[in-house]
């Protein structure tokens, strides 16, 4: 088996420059200029990495294979991998250990339960099953979710509001944020004088 220890975002400029999602403790050892990395899409790869430099606290590489912004864009969404017995990472997770896991708010509260994780475009997400019968998908990046405890059977996250579909039930309407139901302009009397001098 093999684990995914970056995944390709957008591209980054016009020379083949693309930004990556980091899934491992090591990406200065895993990224090394000269390394050559095997993908999870047929047809890619494998890919040779020629530059490395950090950019805002993002990892920006270039690879050997790459040379335009039209290729870059193609690889968008591409994971790159290394073979199981090659890996000693601390923070890569086979799929298959992340399903049924509680995830659990850093505030402590329990959100739900890990139904899958979907590999999208931009990042992998983490499918959740809410306590409330609804279902979320959460971006799998550290920002929002900063512990995987696998042996302790959970994830943490820390969403943004408005991120789960429990959100939604919390939300207060106001006649300011929703108008009026009636759907005039909030003015119930006639257009008369008001006798207000």
């Amino acid at each position: 088996m093999q684990l995914i220890v970056a995944r390709i975002g957008r591209a980054h400029g016009l020379r083949g420059e693309v930004a990556l999602d980091i899934r491992t403790d090591t990406p200065a050892e895993r990224l090394a200029v000269g390394a050559v990395l095997e993908t999870d899409r047929a047809g890619v790869g494998p890919l040779t990495v020629a530059t490395t430099r950090d950019h805002q606290g993002r990892w920006l590489v270039t690879f050997a294979e790459v040379t335009d912004r039209t290729a870059a864009e193609s690889l968008r969404g591409v994971g790159l991998v290394v073979d199981e017995d090659a890996s000693h990472e601390d923070d890569a997770w086979y799929p298959h250990e992340l399903v049924g896991l509680r995830a659990e708010h850093v505030d402590g509260r329990l959100i739900g339960t890990v139904l899958a994780l979907e590999h999208l475009p931009a990042h992998d997400a983490l499918l959740i099953r809410e306590s409330t019968g609804g279902r979320s998908l959460v971006p799998f990046v550290r920002a929002i979710v900063p512990v995987v405890d696998v042996a302790g059977g959970r994830v943490v996250l820390d969403p943004p509001g408005g991120l789960l579909t429990s959100d939604v039930a919390n939300l207060v309407v106001s006649p300011e944020t929703h108008g009026d139901a009636d759907g005039d302009d909030g003015d119930d009397g006639d257009d008369g004088d008001d006798g207000r001098a």
